[in-house]
């Protein structure tokens, strides 16, 4: 699938999602339920900034998550039951 839309990697996701996160978010793993295609959450291409920032499969362009910030609170959507993100332990 052709990128039509400017988009950044998955590393933009980095302070976001530490702010959420309690590992370093970029090194968990991914498996995209579509298109079965895996790998750090860093190669994931990003969307945003608003309304939120989506990340979606560079394959595919499954939506893998969504983070939108709204009153104080991060609203964080990852995917369906299908996809599993993998973060690292200490």
């Amino acid at each position: 699938m052709a990128d039509t839309a400017a988009h950044l990697d998955g590393n933009s996701l980095a302070g976001p999602l530490s702010e959420i996160l309690a590992v370093e978010p970029t090194a968990a793993w991914w498996r995209c339920p579509e298109c079965a295609r895996s790998g750090p959450l860093a190669e994931l291409h990003v969307y945003g900034p608003e309304p939120g920032l989506t990340a979606r499969c560079p394959g595919c362009a499954y939506i893998a998550l969504r983070l939108v910030r709204e009153d104080g609170y991060a609203w964080l959507t990852m995917g369906s039951a299908a996809g599993a993100f993998r973060f690292p332990t200490a």
